[in-house]
């Protein structure tokens, strides 16, 4: 071998970690980035959303039907199985769902905000389309979540409560509220249900929105949503409350207050996340 091409050879190894780096940095750059937001912002994208539905009052109103009867459903199944009890820790848990149902309603919004035409077949076909992609997997994780809230409060239950059987919601709220061991259940209860609620929240908040807007895979969504609250902690926790609050209140009269509410949180949402994460360059 000549001195020349051995120099050649010696010098081939050298170049790999170079260009290596530089798609790595490539791949970096192709990430979403998440900007910090104030109160103010939140109160802007809560005003737009409501403003989404009362120009589309008819898809919001679908949606936030179609929560609403799922709730109701599970509910009167918890009765029909003769576990009514569980109706509350059900009809808490059922709200970490509302993400994945609001998709329909990000979609209203993207429309509305380019311009695009607002029809049912595009909004439903834009649905379907998310089976072959990764928003499946972030709705694999929602309800992952709350199978272990479910589970958690089955094992408080039977930790605290012991393994008596109520035979009504209102036998086991009576106990939940004159008895210590109610007591406990609920504080120890409501802080693993919070804790939960908030580690749901930071995989979801921007998560779903940007799965249905951009070709990314569902870590990255997930990682880029933990990114969003991690940069204005008060602002999006803030939030959390607002969102966990709202639904509260409108899942007490029967679910029907969720007919109106899911579909205005779920259009703030995606303006929420339009004011989050940076436009691709």
């Amino acid at each position: 071998m000549s001195h020349q091409d051995a120099v050649h050879h010696a010098a081939v190894p050298a170049a790999q970690p170079e260009s290596a780096v530089a798609a790595a940095a490539v791949v970096r750059r192709t990430d979403p980035q998440v900007r910090k937001v104030a109160v103010k912002d939140i109160v802007e994208a809560l005003a737009a959303g409501l403003r989404d539905f009362q120009a589309a009052p008819l898809y919001g109103l679908a949606f936030g039907a179609l929560y609403a009867i799922g709730g109701m459903l599970i509910v009167w199944s918890a009765f029909m199985a003769g576990v009514g009890y569980l109706a509350y820790p059900l009809a808490a848990g059922f709200a970490l769902v509302g993400p994945f149902v609001a998709v329909g309603l990000y979609e209203v919004s993207r429309r509305r905000e380019t311009g695009e035409p607002l029809s049912w077949s595009a909004v439903l076909r834009t649905i379907w389309a998310q089976h072959h992609r990764e928003l499946g997997w972030m709705a694999f994780v929602t309800l992952f979540v709350f199978v272990v809230w479910m589970y958690q409060v089955r094992l408080l239950i039977a930790l605290m409560l012991g393994l008596r059987s109520f035979t009504s919601l209102h036998e086991f709220l009576v106990v939940l509220a004159t008895t210590p061991e109610g007591w406990l259940f609920l504080v120890i209860g409501h802080a693993i249900g919070a804790a939960l609620s908030l580690v749901l929240f930071s995989l979801t908040v921007v998560s779903f929105p940007l799965l249905l807007d951009r070709d990314v895979d569902f870590v990255t969504a997930m990682i880029t949503s933990v990114r969003a609250v991690a940069t204005s902690p008060v602002p999006m926790i803030g939030w959390a409350i607002v969102v966990v609050l709202l639904l509260l209140v409108a899942s007490l009269p029967g679910f029907l207050g969720l007919v109106v509410v899911l579909p205005v949180l779920g259009h703030a949402t995606w303006h929420l996340y339009r004011r989050i994460v940076l436009p691709m360059a």
